[in-house]
């Protein structure tokens, strides 16, 4: 199994790279910071993996066609690369939608759904050549709530609709395509605010939990089955019985009331 993650230097991205590493795959890891994707290519190796850094700023379409020239054929795509939290450290806030700078527009669409879209494009050639393939956009879901930021909220349905779309184009072409949703995730943002304010993690997963729905998804011969969906780490988790790195099996994640309208 070939696969390509992309913004896999850290947080869910170096999670799924790390599952689908220990799972078999050859894993394309992209991000721009060199020496975190070392890291994880590293990790990878070290777990009997086999990992192949590619420097990339998914905004230089350049970059993103060298890398994707740099694999001959592909089996998975995980869209994961995103930079709408680039200009919040401390996390999203919930302003109404005209006090939001446009600068966040940038972050969630020009490096999140249109990376996705540049990445998917390059892909599929690949994937249609060997009869079969997976792609996964790696969204935040509530279940269709609003998301209380209405670029965050935009970007993440539009993923979702784009995976949508393209299993309805690739079906044809034995080539499915979903929606992919982790819980709480502990992610090095998400430990450092713990550190710095500590609140309770019990509810939380780590990053290779949604990594290990990706590496079931993608060995699935009867994958096509969810190609369309916006699915979730815990439903899956219960679908294929796995369990998160600590032995549990946490569930879908639901947001606290009030984080989220209808």
């Amino acid at each position: 199994m070939i696969a390509m993650v992309t913004g896999a230097s850290r947080g869910v991205g170096r999670g799924i790279a790390l599952a689908l590493g220990e799972a078999g795959a050859k894993v394309f890891l992209t991000g721009r910071s060199g020496e975190a994707l070392e890291s994880a290519a590293e990790e990878i190796r070290r777990r009997g993996g086999e990992a192949v850094p590619c420097v990339c700023d998914h905004t230089d379409d350049a970059q993103v066609e060298a890398a994707f020239a740099r694999v001959e054929r592909l089996d998975v795509l995980v869209n994961n690369v995103w930079g709408g939290y680039e200009n919040h450290p401390n996390g999203l806030g919930m302003d109404p939608f005209w006090k939001l700078p446009l600068d966040d527009w940038d972050g969630m669409f020009t490096r999140g759904l249109r990376a996705h879209i540049a990445a998917s494009r390059l892909a599929i050639p690949k994937m249609i050549k060997g009869k079969r393939g997976l792609i996964v956009n790696t969204i935040a879901w509530l279940g269709g709530k609003y998301l209380r930021h209405l670029y965050y909220d935009l970007s993440k349905q539009a993923c979702a609709r784009l995976a949508y779309a393209l299993s309805l184009e690739l079906k044809p072409h034995k080539v499915a395509a979903v929606a992919l949703a982790p819980g709480f995730v502990r992610t090095e943002a998400v430990m450092a605010a713990h550190a710095r304010h500590p609140f309770d993690l019990s509810a939380t997963e780590s990053p290779e939990y949604i990594g290990r729905a990706v590496a079931h998804l993608a060995r699935d011969p009867e994958v096509l089955r969810w190609s369309g969906q916006v699915l979730t780490a815990g439903q899956l988790a219960k679908e294929y019985g796995f369990t998160d790195v600590d032995g549990k099996q946490p569930p879908a994640f639901e947001m606290p009331e009030g984080f989220g309208l209808d």
